[in-house]
């Protein structure tokens, strides 16, 4: 049977790409951000997932505001990256897993989530950066296969927070059924605090931030009590990336806990925050009782 091994959270903005095509990796700006995928590198080598679950919330590519769905899943055999005009260099196509995918397709529809099948996606820097941090001396192809799963959080109405802690739910479901033995890491990927325009342009709440971060571990439920309103008060128009979180801890089903967890701000405006947590499935523990 397919388990989910782990959860993990990033910030994604375009600049992580430049200054890992700069090599600004180790300058005092970039450093805390890039030292927090060291001890990550260390769990995927001795965990080696297999397949990407990947949350997070489409640019442009693939949908804009007269198209847009509140929640896409990815069925295509690759997945390939296209320039969005940052100036950030073109990553490697991504092999997918359309037979997982279908899957996790089939199980949502009939968890009575309406879901937009996209059997061709172009995936931008949401999708590869936090990939390539995961992997960065990756070769011309990356060691795990991917799922995007994309989340509407540009054009209102969005979906809520307690309906994407549900849409994690019925993801994890779907890959806890999925047949093959497979090992499966969920990403959440996009904030935390940050506002790109307005009166509030740079806006960053890191008391909110942190909060976000603990309960993210301990009390999930929590956070699905905020309003989008009141996620846009406390974090920023763009803070409400906070929902691909809240979905990817949704799809933990068993005992979760914090291997790594860190924040720096401001990264590009952003309250940058990285984490990785580890999920026992429900199946492991009850064998062990």
């Amino acid at each position: 049977m397919a388990r989910i091994i782990g959860g993990l959270t990033t910030s994604h903005v375009p600049s992580i790409g430049g200054a890992i095509a700069r090599g600004d990796q180790q300058t005092p700006y970039w450093k805390p951000l890039f030292d927090a995928f060291t001890p990550i590198h260390a769990w995927l080598e001795e965990m080696k997932p297999d397949v990407a679950i990947v949350i997070y919330n489409d640019h442009g590519l693939n949908f804009f505001l007269d198209k847009m769905p509140t929640f896409a899943v990815g069925a295509a055999a690759s997945y390939d990256n296209a320039d969005e005009g940052w100036g950030i260099p073109v990553l490697p196509s991504f092999e997918g897993d359309p037979d997982l995918s279908w899957h996790m397709i089939d199980s949502l529809v009939a968890d009575e989530f309406d879901i937009t099948m996209c059997q061709e996606v172009l995936v931008d820097h949401a999708f590869t950066l936090p990939i390539k941090l995961m992997y960065p001396n990756a070769g011309p192809t990356w060691p795990l296969r991917t799922i995007p799963v994309m989340i509407n959080s540009v054009q209102h109405p969005l979906p809520s927070a307690a309906r994407c802690w549900k849409l994690g739910q019925a993801i994890g479901r779907a890959i806890e059924s999925y047949p093959k033995d497979l090992k499966v890491v969920v990403l959440g990927t996009g904030g935390l605090s940050h506002q790109l325009d307005g009166t509030r342009a740079g806006f960053i709440n890191k008391d909110f931030d942190l909060l976000c971060m603990e309960k993210i571990v301990s009390d999930p439920v929590v956070l699905t009590q905020y309003s989008n309103r009141q996620i846009i008060e406390l974090a920023g128009s763009q803070g409400v990336e906070l929902m691909t979180w809240i979905a990817m801890r949704g799809a933990l089903q068993g005992k979760v806990s914090t291997v790594t967890s860190t924040y720096h701000a401001p990264i590009s405006n952003t309250g940058g925050a990285v984490m990785l947590l580890a999920n026992e499935p429900v199946a492991t523990l009850a064998a062990a009782e």
